[in-house]
Protein backbone atom coordinates (compact mmCIF):
# COMPACT_ATOMS: atom_id res chain seq x y z
CA UNK A 1 0.00 0.00 0.00
CA UNK A 2 1.44 3.24 -1.21
CA UNK A 3 1.37 5.79 2.18
CA UNK A 4 -0.05 9.44 0.85
CA UNK A 5 1.70 11.23 2.83
CA UNK A 6 0.23 15.13 2.79
CA UNK A 7 1.29 16.44 6.23
CA UNK A 8 4.19 18.43 4.50
CA UNK A 9 6.15 19.03 1.95
CA UNK A 10 9.71 18.48 3.97
CA UNK A 11 8.19 15.22 3.18
CA UNK A 12 9.65 15.16 -0.38
CA UNK A 13 12.41 12.87 -1.25
CA UNK A 14 15.03 14.09 -4.21
CA UNK A 15 14.42 13.11 -7.62
CA UNK A 16 16.53 10.98 -9.04
CA UNK A 17 18.09 13.33 -11.23
CA UNK A 18 19.43 15.29 -7.87
CA UNK A 19 20.66 11.95 -6.50
CA UNK A 20 23.11 11.49 -9.85
CA UNK A 21 23.79 14.78 -9.53
CA UNK A 22 24.87 14.62 -5.32
CA UNK A 23 26.64 11.44 -6.49
CA UNK A 24 29.34 13.50 -9.14
CA UNK A 25 28.93 16.99 -7.53
CA UNK A 26 32.39 18.83 -7.52
CA UNK A 27 33.34 19.20 -4.07
CA UNK A 28 35.70 21.79 -1.81
CA UNK A 29 35.84 23.37 1.76
CA UNK A 30 32.68 26.01 1.80
CA UNK A 31 34.36 27.29 4.76
CA UNK A 32 36.87 28.65 2.91
CA UNK A 33 34.82 29.25 0.32
CA UNK A 34 35.93 26.76 -1.82
CA UNK A 35 33.13 24.17 -2.53
CA UNK A 36 32.58 25.28 -6.41
CA UNK A 37 29.51 23.19 -6.60
CA UNK A 38 28.30 25.68 -3.49
CA UNK A 39 29.20 28.61 -5.19
CA UNK A 40 27.77 28.39 -8.24
CA UNK A 41 24.60 27.59 -6.14
CA UNK A 42 24.61 30.77 -4.35
CA UNK A 43 25.49 32.75 -7.29
CA UNK A 44 22.36 31.30 -9.50
CA UNK A 45 19.96 31.59 -6.33
CA UNK A 46 21.10 35.35 -5.88
CA UNK A 47 20.32 36.17 -9.56
CA UNK A 48 17.12 34.23 -9.41
CA UNK A 49 16.08 36.41 -6.70
CA UNK A 50 17.53 39.32 -8.19
CA UNK A 51 19.81 40.05 -4.94
CA UNK A 52 24.01 40.80 -5.23
CA UNK A 53 24.32 37.06 -3.16
CA UNK A 54 23.04 34.21 -1.30
CA UNK A 55 24.48 32.24 1.66
CA UNK A 56 23.36 28.19 1.71
CA UNK A 57 22.45 27.50 5.08
CA UNK A 58 21.06 24.18 6.45
CA UNK A 59 17.81 25.13 7.06
CA UNK A 60 14.86 27.90 6.97
CA UNK A 61 15.06 28.17 10.76
CA UNK A 62 19.06 28.38 10.29
CA UNK A 63 18.19 31.38 7.95
CA UNK A 64 15.52 33.07 9.24
CA UNK A 65 17.95 33.08 12.41
CA UNK A 66 21.04 34.19 10.74
CA UNK A 67 18.95 36.96 9.18
CA UNK A 68 17.66 38.40 12.46
CA UNK A 69 20.68 38.03 14.08
CA UNK A 70 22.95 39.73 11.05
CA UNK A 71 20.42 43.04 10.93
CA UNK A 72 19.80 42.88 14.93
CA UNK A 73 22.50 43.42 18.00
CA UNK A 74 21.27 42.27 21.13
CA UNK A 75 18.25 44.19 22.78
CA UNK A 76 17.05 45.60 19.25
CA UNK A 77 13.65 44.45 18.45
CA UNK A 78 11.97 42.81 14.92
CA UNK A 79 8.29 43.12 14.02
CA UNK A 80 6.18 40.32 13.21
CA UNK A 81 3.32 38.44 12.81
CA UNK A 82 1.52 36.40 15.37
CA UNK A 83 0.90 33.46 13.18
CA UNK A 84 4.26 33.44 11.43
CA UNK A 85 6.63 30.82 11.36
CA UNK A 86 9.72 32.30 13.02
CA UNK A 87 7.57 33.25 16.16
CA UNK A 88 5.86 30.42 16.32
CA UNK A 89 7.61 27.03 15.10
CA UNK A 90 11.46 28.27 15.28
CA UNK A 91 11.77 27.58 19.15
CA UNK A 92 12.31 31.02 20.11
CA UNK A 93 15.82 31.01 18.37
CA UNK A 94 16.23 35.07 17.88
CA UNK A 95 15.33 35.64 21.33
CA UNK A 96 17.25 32.75 23.13
CA UNK A 97 20.83 33.14 21.25
CA UNK A 98 20.42 37.07 19.83
CA UNK A 99 18.82 38.65 23.26
CA UNK A 100 16.23 40.09 19.84
CA UNK A 101 12.88 41.54 21.31
CA UNK A 102 10.15 40.43 19.49
CA UNK A 103 7.58 43.02 18.41
CA UNK A 104 4.24 40.75 17.75
CA UNK A 105 1.61 41.98 15.98
CA UNK A 106 -1.93 40.46 14.48
CA UNK A 107 -1.49 39.12 11.29
CA UNK A 108 -4.96 39.13 8.73
CA UNK A 109 -6.63 35.62 7.94
CA UNK A 110 -4.76 36.71 4.16
CA UNK A 111 -1.09 36.57 5.95
CA UNK A 112 -0.34 40.67 5.48
CA UNK A 113 -0.19 42.47 8.31
CA UNK A 114 -1.69 45.90 8.47
CA UNK A 115 0.76 48.40 7.32
CA UNK A 116 -0.95 50.48 10.55
CA UNK A 117 -0.40 47.80 12.93
CA UNK A 118 3.36 48.24 11.85
CA UNK A 119 3.47 52.07 11.81
CA UNK A 120 1.79 52.03 15.51
CA UNK A 121 4.33 49.05 16.40
CA UNK A 122 7.22 51.53 15.85
CA UNK A 123 8.41 53.22 19.13
CA UNK A 124 9.30 56.74 18.80
CA UNK A 125 12.97 56.88 19.61
CA UNK A 126 13.54 57.26 23.53
CA UNK A 127 15.88 55.49 25.90
CA UNK A 128 13.30 53.52 27.16
CA UNK A 129 12.25 51.33 24.03
CA UNK A 130 14.25 49.07 22.31
CA UNK A 131 15.27 50.11 18.66
CA UNK A 132 13.19 48.14 15.97
CA UNK A 133 15.78 46.82 13.12
CA UNK A 134 13.13 44.72 10.95
CA UNK A 135 9.92 44.14 9.82
CA UNK A 136 9.82 40.49 9.34
CA UNK A 137 6.68 39.15 6.64
CA UNK A 138 6.19 35.57 5.83
CA UNK A 139 5.54 34.65 1.57
CA UNK A 140 3.18 32.46 1.47
CA UNK A 141 1.88 32.49 4.43
CA UNK A 142 2.06 29.03 6.54
CA UNK A 143 -0.44 29.22 9.16
CA UNK A 144 -2.95 31.39 7.04
CA UNK A 145 -3.81 28.41 4.63
CA UNK A 146 -0.87 29.16 2.07
CA UNK A 147 -1.90 32.85 1.38
CA UNK A 148 0.64 34.29 -1.17
CA UNK A 149 1.40 38.37 -0.54
CA UNK A 150 1.04 40.25 -3.42
CA UNK A 151 3.87 42.35 -4.86
CA UNK A 152 1.84 45.89 -3.84
CA UNK A 153 1.85 44.85 -0.56
CA UNK A 154 5.80 43.92 -0.66
CA UNK A 155 6.02 47.20 -1.99
CA UNK A 156 4.74 48.96 0.18
CA UNK A 157 5.78 47.04 3.19
CA UNK A 158 9.19 47.80 2.04
CA UNK A 159 8.49 51.53 1.71
CA UNK A 160 7.53 52.12 5.31
CA UNK A 161 10.55 50.03 6.81
CA UNK A 162 12.77 51.74 4.90
CA UNK A 163 11.15 54.61 5.77
CA UNK A 164 11.41 54.59 9.07
CA UNK A 165 14.83 53.33 9.69
CA UNK A 166 14.38 49.66 9.52
CA UNK A 167 14.48 46.17 7.12
CA UNK A 168 12.35 44.13 5.62
CA UNK A 169 13.54 40.68 5.88
CA UNK A 170 11.17 38.00 4.36
CA UNK A 171 10.66 34.01 5.31
CA UNK A 172 9.95 33.35 1.85
CA UNK A 173 10.05 29.40 2.32
CA UNK A 174 8.03 29.13 -0.37
CA UNK A 175 8.28 32.10 -2.00
CA UNK A 176 8.67 30.29 -5.67
CA UNK A 177 4.97 29.02 -4.86
CA UNK A 178 3.87 32.36 -4.09
CA UNK A 179 5.38 33.77 -7.29
CA UNK A 180 3.47 30.49 -9.04
CA UNK A 181 0.33 31.66 -7.67
CA UNK A 182 0.48 35.35 -8.38
CA UNK A 183 1.69 35.04 -11.66
CA UNK A 184 5.10 36.92 -11.14
CA UNK A 185 8.66 36.98 -11.57
CA UNK A 186 10.20 36.14 -8.04
CA UNK A 187 12.76 38.73 -8.44
CA UNK A 188 10.00 41.43 -8.85
CA UNK A 189 7.97 39.95 -5.75
CA UNK A 190 11.65 40.08 -3.32
CA UNK A 191 12.50 42.91 -4.85
CA UNK A 192 11.44 45.91 -1.92
CA UNK A 193 13.12 43.28 0.58
CA UNK A 194 16.32 43.45 2.17
CA UNK A 195 16.83 39.77 2.36
CA UNK A 196 14.81 36.48 1.75
CA UNK A 197 14.73 33.23 3.08
CA UNK A 198 13.95 30.32 0.58
CA UNK A 199 13.48 26.41 1.29
CA UNK A 200 15.11 24.43 -1.26
CA UNK A 201 13.63 21.08 0.94
CA UNK A 202 10.00 21.65 0.56
CA UNK A 203 8.01 21.71 -2.59
CA UNK A 204 11.41 22.27 -4.74
CA UNK A 205 12.45 18.49 -2.66
CA UNK A 206 16.12 18.60 -1.92
CA UNK A 207 17.31 16.63 0.54
CA UNK A 208 18.29 19.67 2.76
CA UNK A 209 18.94 23.18 2.88
CA UNK A 210 17.89 26.82 2.13
CA UNK A 211 18.73 29.74 0.82
CA UNK A 212 19.59 33.26 2.22
CA UNK A 213 19.59 36.24 -0.35
CA UNK A 214 20.38 39.91 0.35
CA UNK A 215 23.29 42.04 -0.77
CA UNK A 216 26.70 41.43 -1.35
CA UNK A 217 27.48 43.82 1.84
CA UNK A 218 25.24 41.77 4.05
CA UNK A 219 25.91 38.35 3.34
CA UNK A 220 28.98 38.81 3.98
CA UNK A 221 28.52 39.61 7.31
CA UNK A 222 25.86 37.09 7.53
CA UNK A 223 28.46 34.15 6.33
CA UNK A 224 30.36 35.24 9.74
CA UNK A 225 26.54 34.76 11.60
CA UNK A 226 26.38 31.73 9.83
CA UNK A 227 29.59 30.12 11.47
CA UNK A 228 28.61 31.24 14.44
CA UNK A 229 25.88 29.50 15.15
CA UNK A 230 27.41 26.14 13.96
CA UNK A 231 26.58 26.60 10.12
CA UNK A 232 29.58 26.40 8.57
CA UNK A 233 29.75 23.23 6.40
CA UNK A 234 32.90 21.64 4.51
CA UNK A 235 32.08 19.62 1.63
CA UNK A 236 28.72 20.87 1.15
CA UNK A 237 28.29 20.71 -2.61
CA UNK A 238 27.11 17.07 -2.45
CA UNK A 239 24.07 19.23 -1.03
CA UNK A 240 24.11 21.94 -3.58
CA UNK A 241 24.00 19.73 -6.43
CA UNK A 242 20.69 18.95 -5.68
CA UNK A 243 19.54 22.93 -5.35
CA UNK A 244 21.07 23.90 -8.94
CA UNK A 245 18.91 20.92 -10.10
CA UNK A 246 16.02 22.31 -8.25
CA UNK A 247 16.24 25.83 -9.61
CA UNK A 248 16.97 24.63 -12.50
CA UNK A 249 13.72 21.82 -12.90
CA UNK A 250 11.25 22.12 -9.74
CA UNK A 251 10.29 25.30 -10.21
CA UNK A 252 7.93 25.04 -13.33
CA UNK A 253 5.73 21.93 -11.76
CA UNK A 254 4.01 23.69 -8.71
CA UNK A 255 1.70 24.57 -10.33
CA UNK A 256 0.71 21.09 -10.71
CA UNK A 257 0.82 21.01 -6.44
CA UNK A 258 -1.34 24.30 -7.14
CA UNK A 259 -4.08 22.49 -9.23
CA UNK A 260 -3.45 19.25 -6.81
CA UNK A 261 -4.22 21.20 -4.10
CA UNK A 262 -7.61 22.90 -5.47
CA UNK A 263 -8.82 19.04 -6.53
CA UNK A 264 -8.20 18.53 -2.92
CA UNK A 265 -9.99 21.15 -1.62
CA UNK A 266 -12.73 21.00 -3.65
CA UNK A 267 -13.43 17.01 -2.78
CA UNK A 268 -13.02 17.87 0.92
CA UNK A 269 -15.73 20.46 0.95
CA UNK A 270 -18.28 17.84 -0.35
CA UNK A 271 -17.48 15.54 2.44
CA UNK A 272 -20.20 15.91 5.53
CA UNK A 273 -18.05 16.32 8.72
CA UNK A 274 -15.52 18.55 7.45
CA UNK A 275 -15.43 22.59 6.40
CA UNK A 276 -13.72 24.14 3.61
CA UNK A 277 -14.01 26.68 1.37
CA UNK A 278 -11.84 25.77 -1.68
CA UNK A 279 -11.76 29.80 -2.57
CA UNK A 280 -9.31 30.28 0.54
CA UNK A 281 -6.83 28.08 -0.78
CA UNK A 282 -4.37 29.92 -3.42
CA UNK A 283 -0.88 27.84 -3.22
CA UNK A 284 -0.45 24.10 -2.02
CA UNK A 285 -1.74 23.79 1.66
CA UNK A 286 -5.35 23.56 2.46
CA UNK A 287 -6.43 23.79 5.61
CA UNK A 288 -10.08 22.62 6.88
CA UNK A 289 -11.92 22.16 9.92
CA UNK A 290 -13.40 18.90 11.30
CA UNK A 291 -16.53 19.25 12.34
CA UNK A 292 -17.91 15.57 12.59
CA UNK A 293 -19.58 14.27 15.61
CA UNK A 294 -18.62 10.90 17.18
CA UNK A 295 -14.84 11.14 17.62
CA UNK A 296 -12.09 13.69 17.77
CA UNK A 297 -9.97 15.21 15.28
CA UNK A 298 -6.99 12.75 16.69
CA UNK A 299 -8.93 9.92 15.72
CA UNK A 300 -10.09 10.80 12.58
CA UNK A 301 -5.87 11.54 11.78
CA UNK A 302 -5.34 8.07 13.51
CA UNK A 303 -7.71 6.41 11.28
CA UNK A 304 -6.83 7.86 8.40
CA UNK A 305 -2.89 7.07 9.25
CA UNK A 306 -3.95 3.52 9.39
CA UNK A 307 -5.72 3.66 6.34
CA UNK A 308 -2.37 5.03 4.28
CA UNK A 309 -3.12 8.55 4.12
CA UNK A 310 -1.25 10.65 6.14
CA UNK A 311 -2.31 14.35 7.64
CA UNK A 312 -1.49 16.87 10.56
CA UNK A 313 -3.77 18.27 13.03
CA UNK A 314 -3.04 21.93 14.16
CA UNK A 315 -5.37 22.65 17.17
CA UNK A 316 -8.54 21.05 18.28
CA UNK A 317 -10.54 20.73 15.44
CA UNK A 318 -7.77 21.91 12.31
CA UNK A 319 -5.98 19.60 10.16
CA UNK A 320 -3.65 20.33 7.46
CA UNK A 321 -3.06 19.15 3.83
CA UNK A 322 0.20 19.64 1.86
CA UNK A 323 0.61 19.13 -1.99
CA UNK A 324 4.21 18.37 -3.02
CA UNK A 325 6.20 16.27 -5.44
CA UNK A 326 5.46 12.61 -5.48
CA UNK A 327 1.83 13.32 -4.83
CA UNK A 328 -0.04 13.41 -7.76
CA UNK A 329 -4.04 13.36 -9.04
CA UNK A 330 -4.54 9.78 -8.54
CA UNK A 331 -3.45 10.06 -4.81
CA UNK A 332 -5.86 12.99 -4.13
CA UNK A 333 -8.93 11.00 -5.66
CA UNK A 334 -7.56 7.69 -3.24
CA UNK A 335 -6.80 10.50 -0.24
CA UNK A 336 -10.13 11.63 -0.39
CA UNK A 337 -12.17 8.18 -0.92
CA UNK A 338 -10.26 7.42 2.42
CA UNK A 339 -11.32 10.39 4.34
CA UNK A 340 -15.32 9.68 3.06
CA UNK A 341 -15.05 5.99 4.27
CA UNK A 342 -13.36 7.29 8.11
CA UNK A 343 -16.46 9.51 8.40
CA UNK A 344 -19.01 7.21 6.97
CA UNK A 345 -17.77 4.32 9.54
CA UNK A 346 -18.18 7.17 12.28
CA UNK A 347 -21.38 7.97 10.95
Amino acid sequence: MKVIDLRSDTVTLPTPAMREAMYHAELGDDVSGEDPTINRLEAVAAERLGKEAALFVASGTMGNLVSVLTHCGRGDGIILGDQSHILLNEAAGSAALGGVYLRVVPNQADGKIELAQIERAIPEPDIHHANIRVVCLENTHNYCGGAPLEREYMVRAGELAHRRGMVLHLDGARIFNAATALRVDVADLVAPADSVMFCLSKGLSCPVGSMLCGSAEFILRARRTRKMVGGGMRQAGVLAAAGLIALEQMIDRLAEDHENAHLLANGIAEIPGLSLDPRTVRTNIVFFDYVAQGKPVQQFIQELDAAGVRMWSLGPNRVRAVTHYGIDRTDIKAALAVMRRVLKDAA
